[in-house]
């Protein structure tokens, strides 16, 4: 078995082991809320803070690396739309449900461990670049789409809320806090304390494991109802359509290749826990978001290493 073929399995095995241990009930619904919360809450913000302090980001460019990659986002989030409106005869809300569960990407409790594993800590430093600009611009995007159509048209759209509700789920967000901290104490260019090496190293360790771990875990939470075709049609979206176009697009650019294989890997990841969220807010769409994210999650073991096997072609 080839390193990488092991590395996919590694990654997709703890997300099982985590299924598995809420399937089977060794651990309770509110154990799995409580790893999810420090994946997130604790040991993903530590680890950003720590690419942040201590990376070299010479000669990644930023700029094609986040064209390529939100256009193919907002390429695919319009498919997503599309075919749940048009194809499925559903409303506008749903559409947005289904255009964010076609092109939100699981980059933080799946990407990040999947990216480190696979490319190492370079890897990480280019997907870091993405994260930091990812979860603001899907954010703003999100909270737009609620204002003009989470509300049915019964309220006008105000510009000063929207930028009030993004600027308060920006900095209190705890990725976001963790980036800009690490970026603060960098440009003091004072080395970290050995004692606070020594905490956020041990715990950004954990990040990784406790996340996949965690992904499993919350996918019990959702599961499959109802009809699933639907959802099977945004998944195909999501683990195809949407790296496809990265590929294309990163390709054309002449992005280097690490650069280029992490955009697409991440492109590759299936979707989180976010479109779900914002079908609870809109109030329609939970079941297609639910189904959705456990069917493109379990796919995508299969999936991602189809990609991977790609761009290690295309890109060497």
């Amino acid at each position: 078995m080839s390193p990488l073929t092991e590395t996919v399995l590694f990654v997709f095995s703890l997300v099982a082991l985590g299924y598995l241990a809420g399937l089977t009930g060794y651990l309770k619904r509110a154990s799995g809320e409580g790893i999810s919360e420090f994946a997130i809450n604790v040991a993903m913000p530590l680890l950003l803070f720590q690419t942040m302090v201590k990376s070299d980001f010479h000669g990644v460019a930023p700029w094609p690396l986040w064209g390529a990659y939100f256009t193919a986002v907002a390429m695919t989030w319009a498919a997503g739309h599309l075919v749940t409106t048009r194809i499925f005869g559903r409303d506008a809300r749903a559409g947005i449900v289904g255009g964010v569960s076609s092109s939100f990407s699981n980059v933080v409790l799946l990407g990040i461990p999947f990216i480190l594993g696979v490319f190492g800590s370079r890897g990480f430093e280019v997907l870091s670049l993405l994260v930091s600009v990812h979860l603001p611009t899907m954010m703003m995007a999100s909270i737009i789409m609620f204002e003009i159509f989470g509300r049915g048209g019964s309220e006008p759209v105000h510009p000063l809320r929207i930028v009030q509700s993004f600027l308060r789920r920006l900095f209190t967000n705890p990725l976001i806090i963790g980036i800009l901290a690490g970026l603060a104490w960098r440009l003091t260019g004072a080395p970290l304390p050995n004692l606070a090496t020594r905490l956020v190293d041990t715990l950004a360790d954990t990040a990784g494991p406790v996340a996949l771990f965690a992904m499993g875990l919350s996918l019990r939470r959702f599961g499959i109802s109802g009809n699933v075709r639907p959802a099977l049609a945004l998944s195909v979206l999501k683990l195809f359509l949407m790296p496809a176009l990265v590929l294309v697009f990163v390709w054309l650019l002449g992005m280097p290749p690490l650069t280029a294989k992490v955009a697409v890997m991440v492109a590759a990841m299936p979707s989180g826990v976010n479109s779900y969220l914002i079908a609870v807010q809109f109030n329609t769409g939970q079941a297609l978001a639910s189904n959705q994210m456990t069917l493109a999650t379990a796919c995508a073991a299969v999936t991602t290493a189809f990609w991977l096997t790609v761009v290690l072609y295309v890109f060497g």
